[in-house]
């Protein structure tokens, strides 16, 4: 039963529940939708899998370095016709039962250091998977962050062209009611009509294009298909974050780090850069290995093994005085020493050094790479961010001449043909705004990701 007390708040936790439901899933933005498409994503999926076999790979190493192999075994057969006395080692025919048990062990005092290689290249495999799934994980963020911004742009392209359309279609009601009364021709009406036709032909492009966007982002992130995407489309938001942080000052950008220092940095701690530098470790080690199995190779083991028989007609011992009276023990040590295998190490080796020497060189094209796609983002922040004010001022003007241009139509001071032209060049003015500001946006991101900062952290 509920008093009056908790029955309060029975009331408000349902309309709290009731206004959740209502409002449906909160908007997410770009850091939720990067967080949410690594969360998801299949080829995360897929590299979580390959790190798994890294490290198996390393606990096998170690297990093989570190520990000997050991065996048991047994087996039982019947034998029908001629066989061996075991005790007086001559032939007779007679039925008879066989039984034997043994348990090994063994280990390789030496063997060219290929267990201690193999454990080496199994720890470097270890890093080698982990910097590939950062290196994934960023691939995902940045095709995120692309995608999140395309459906931003055009988002803000169909607010605008929807704002065009009601300001042309309030022009022309007013332009017919003009001609009625005689103040407006036909052909101006005609000529505001074909500008509202265009702008509801660019604004159901641009909802197809926001269509499409959207999708893409989905497809990115994994997001279920039977449930609608939100995310934050708040144009101003973007600017005023990024103001915030402080990339724009004034008319120029000033780095927080200098080109080379970000370019070293990169060159270090980038992770194709170092997955491609412990391959060349690895490519090394391997071919150390295959030189070092032109050496014999040296091993170590024991064991022990008991039996257990019977003859057809004959009387023998117990299966327990026969386990405990046949049993014995033996140690051994052998040496293989090569000779003539078809010269199969000798090619081993002839493979092993083509394959150092190519990944050497595909570390010098890393290297290099990175070193242009560094160099060459901070030249595209830089001039994207000198574009993005110039542009932020032309949109200024252009929105002023768009005010102007539409109170002297409202006049008649100039011809319809003489506003469309003026309302294209500021709808080109805002598109070009708000493109070069997610271009800058982009290229800032991938500096920061250079200079050691992850998508997903920025």
């Amino acid at each position: 039963m509920l008093t009056k007390s908790n029955s309060n708040w029975f009331f408000l936790a349902l309309a709290l529940a009731v206004t959740v439901s209502a409002q449906g899933q909160e908007p997410l933005n770009l850091h939720d939708c990067m967080e949410y498409a690594i969360s998801n994503s299949t080829k995360m999926r897929i590299q979580q899998a390959a790190v798994g076999d890294a490290q198996i790979a390393r606990r096998d190493a170690a297990l093989a370095l570190f520990t000997p192999q050991i065996n048991a075994q047994t087996y039982a057969y019947y034998n029908f016709g001629r066989s061996i006395d075991p005790q007086t080692n001559t032939y007779f025919n007679t039925t008879s039962f066989h039984n034997n048990y043994g348990v090994s062990a063994g280990i390789d005092l030496f063997n060219g250091f290929k267990a201690v290689n193999n454990y080496k290249i199994s720890k470097t495999g270890m890093l080698i998977a982990g910097s590939q799934e950062k290196q994934v994980e960023a691939d995902i963020c940045l095709a995120v962050m692309e995608a999140y911004y395309n459906v931003v742009y055009y988002k803000r392209l169909c607010d605008v062209y929807e704002e065009q359309v009601a300001v042309a279609e309030q022009a022309l009601a007013k332009a017919r009611r003009q001609e009625e009364l005689g103040q407006k021709g036909h052909a101006d009406v005609i000529q505001m009509e074909a500008d509202l036709a265009d702008r509801q032909y660019e604004l159901t492009n641009t909802r197809n294009m926001y269509d499409n966007q959207k999708m893409t982002l989905e497809d990115l992130m994994f997001w279920p298909l039977d449930e609608e995407l939100a995310i934050v489309t708040d144009y101003r938001s973007f600017a005023g974050a990024q103001d915030e942080r402080g990339a724009l000052d004034g008319n120029s950008v000033i780095p927080s780090d200098s080109e080379e220092s970000i370019v070293a940095f990169a060159l270090e701690h980038n992770p194709g850069v170092r997955i491609a530098s412990w391959q060349v470790q690895n490519a090394k080690r391997e071919l150390n290995t295959a030189k070092w199995q032109l050496l014999p190779s040296l091993g170590l083991s024991a064991g022990w093994n008991t039996s257990y028989y019977s003859y057809q007609g004959a009387a023998t011992a117990s299966f327990g005085e026969q386990f405990r009276n046949n049993g014995g023990e033996y140690i051994e040590l052998s040496i293989s020493i090569p000779i003539w295998n078809r010269m199969s190490r000798q090619g081993a080796i002839s493979r092993k050094r083509n394959a150092l020497s190519k990944v050497t060189a595909e570390l010098d094209q890393k290297r290099r790479d990175v070193e242009s796609e560094v160099r060459r983002a901070i030249q595209d922040r830089e001039g994207s961010a000198l574009a993005y004010e110039q542009a932020q001022h032309k949109a200024e003007v252009q929105a002023e001449a768009y005010t102007l241009n539409l109170k002297k139509l409202e006049q008649g001071l100039i011809s319809p043909l003489e506003f469309q032209t003026a309302n294209n060049n500021y709808l080109k003015a805002q598109a070009d705004e708000m493109n070069s500001l997610f271009k800058y946006l982009i290229k800032q991101a991938v500096v920061r990701y250079y200079n050691g900062v992850e998508y997903v952290n920025q």
